[in-house]
Parts: C-alpha cells; structure tokens; sequence
C-alpha cells in the first residue's frame, strides 16, 4: 500500500510540476481498437503477452510497453512448463525468476542488457546473498538500479519475486 501511495504521488509530483500543456497531454486518454493497445497522449500502451502462456488467474498483464519503457510485473519460481514452483530454495527460484523475466522482457522486445531498474521482494532478507549469487550471473556488466526488500508474504509462498523495468530495445 505504501507503494502504491509512493506511486501515485510521485505521478502527481511530475504531472503537477510539469507544464500545462504537458499536464493536458498526460490527463488526455483515448481507448483505442482490440488488441490490447490504448492511446495515452501520444504515447501508445501495449500489453504484452507470452505465446502459449494460459491467461493469468488475477488481474494483471505480464508486461506493458509503454513509449520507450517496458514495465513488467513481478515474476515468480514458476516454471512454465510444469506450472509449478521450481524445487529447491531461493537460489532455485531465483534463477527461474529471472529466467522467467527475461522471457517477458524478451516478448516486449527488450532485454535483460535493457532493464533500467529492478525491485527484489524476499521472503527472508537471509537470503540477500543466495539471491545476488543468481543475480550476479544474469546481470554481469552495469547491473540496473535495484531496490531489494523483505516482504511478509509472497503469491504462492514464493521465497523470491522480481519486477522490472526496462528500455525497449531497437535492433
């Protein structure tokens, strides 16, 4: 929740301290055709999903490209070929955390190499090392910004979820 309070006043904050045309540009949101897509100003909003992935259970996108940036949402252990959580402890699910999230990145036309910046959750800040281990690994050179916190809980008793943003990639 105080996330979300943080969000939103940051969103006022620059919304506010912008110019009025762009405040004007910002409030101006036109629904657009099937597909997934919205019109914002002129920034267009897409929702990314993963080919072959059934529909999610709660109500979220795997990812949103929005302009430039990707925005996706927390991945967890599962593994999408089973559908169950990955066996082991943090570093396991770790890995496929980020397995998983390279494939969302990946679906949005980004990349690992193009995340900007990452929020960690854990179940257990014990566990900071095991999960910068895997991390590491993944993001080998300029690591992005990165917020790590200890959480009460997780869906699905993950031990580990991991969101991102990132720029979208032009090839």
């Amino acid at each position: 929740m105080k996330t979300l309070i943080l969000a939103i006043a940051c969103t006022f904050v620059l919304v506010a301290s912008s110019s009025p045309s762009v405040r004007a540009q910002t409030a101006e949101t036109t629904a657009a055709a099937a597909g997934g897509t919205q019109k914002i100003g002129t920034t267009q909003r897409r929702v990314v999903r993963l080919p072959g992935s059934p529909p999610s259970s709660v109500p979220l996108s795997p990812a949103i490209v929005a302009g430039e940036f990707v925005f996706a949402s927390g991945q967890i252990g599962f593994d999408p070929k089973t559908g169950q959580m990955v066996a082991g402890g943090t570093a396991e699910q770790a890995e496929q955390v980020l397995l998983n999230l390279k494939a969302v990145l990946e679906a949005s036309g980004s990349s690992l190499a193009h995340v900007l910046k990452t929020t960690v959750f854990l179940a257990d800040m014990n566990d900071f090392n095991a999960m910068n281990e895997v991390y590491r690994r993944h993001f080998k050179e300029d690591p992005p910004a990165r917020t790590t916190v200890q959480v009460a809980r997780l869906p699905a008793n993950a031990r580990i979820e991991i969101e991102a943003i990132a720029l979208v990639s032009h090839r």
